[in-house]
């Protein structure tokens, strides 16, 4: 694959990707239990890193400036999100992994490897929330105790 065919690749990759992300923002907004949304805050932050290194290797090979993270919002409630994130999680694996498998570039299918095996560990953690699981990103100590609560759906309040 040439540059002139990869550029095009990577793009719709950043796409999706970032449809991904402008979903997650907008789920972890309707996330209230602190391990989920802790959770979601990690992925976000994964896939904001991921999105950094697409933008890079795009501009690498001379192609466009991708767009930043647009404004989104979702509806439901947080198993309807969970149920909706494992689903496209699944999803963008099926769409990307075979056509990653081919690509001959060893830098840049190294990177989307290693989105998509992030992709992989994002749909088990959809998976885990939905089913109750509290421990998504490690197990609290003991002197932690139970949190009660729950996360507010903005970030900052004036």
């Amino acid at each position: 694959m040439t540059d002139t065919e990869t550029v095009p690749l990577l793009l719709e990759f950043y796409r999706d990707k970032l449809e991904a992300v402008v979903r997650h923002i907008a789920g972890a907004r309707l996330v209230p239990s602190y391990d989920a949304n802790n959770t979601y805050q990690y992925i976000v932050n994964r896939e904001e890193t991921q999105l950094a290194w697409l933008r890079s290797a795009i501009m690498d090979l001379g192609g466009p400036v991708p767009p930043d993270i647009p404004e989104s919002t979702r509806s439901g409630n947080a198993n309807s999100v969970f149920d909706e994130d494992a689903s496209a999680a699944r999803a963008f694996l099926d769409k990307w992994q075979p056509r990653v498998e081919v690509l001959k570039h060893a830098r840049h299918k190294g990177m989307l490897q290693v989105i998509l095996g992030e992709t992989i560990e994002q749909q088990r953690f959809f998976e885990q929330a939905r089913a109750g699981q509290t421990d998504l990103l490690g197990v609290r100590t003991e002197k932690a105790g139970k949190l009660v609560g729950a996360v507010l759906p903005t970030r900052w309040l004036e």
